[in-house]
């Protein structure tokens, strides 16, 4: 029996994962998401231990910057698509939430991200605040709707997106 997590070779030379756990994905939207900040101009910090941080993205002293910046990035990680929001991450002051999706087809890979409370009114656009889900601490859709997706659409980052996000009116003009 073959090995579910091993890459299988086509004759071709076109090679396709077969099996990527949570662990995997989690990995993959990580190092995406980190690439994304550093093609931005910016750099990132990994906290020790996870608390509703898995990373943290900053503008370090420099010409483009007046003073240090950072902003705390909770990740979610998707092999097609996936949109949560979790009243447990209220807490973290300034935190901003991005959602990785298609993973598994890395040519539609795209980031959205945005604050939290901007995560807040989406999710009161969409009635996610009056369901029981809600009332449990969250709601989660691995099947965004077209309502959503247009909501989502002012989020799609790029690194000028990136940039403007965690910098903001910090910069010196650039």
């Amino acid at each position: 029996m073959s090995d579910p997590t091993a890459f299988t070779a086509t004759s071709n030379a076109n090679i396709s994962p077969v099996h990527m756990d949570t662990q995997i994905m989690e990995l993959l939207g990580r190092n995406r998401l980190m690439s994304e900040l550093w093609r931005a101009g910016l750099e990132v910090a990994l906290p020790a231990r996870d608390h509703g941080v898995d990373l943290i993205a900053y503008a370090d002293l420099s010409s483009k910057v007046r003073s240090f910046v950072a902003v705390p990035i909770q990740m979610k990680a998707a092999s097609n698509r996936s949109f949560s929001v979790d009243k447990k991450y209220a807490k973290i002051s300034n935190l901003m939430l991005a959602h990785v999706w298609h993973l598994d087809t890395p040519d539609k890979a795209v980031t959205y991200a945005l604050r939290y409370p901007e995560a807040i009114a989406i999710a009161e656009e969409m009635g996610w605040t009056k369901t029981d889900s809600w009332k449990c601490g969250g709601y989660t859709t691995s099947n965004p709707s077209k309502k959503l997706c247009a909501l989502l659409e002012a989020h799609c980052m790029s690194p000028t997106s990136w940039w403007s996000c965690v910098v903001g009116a910090l910069a010196t003009g650039g």
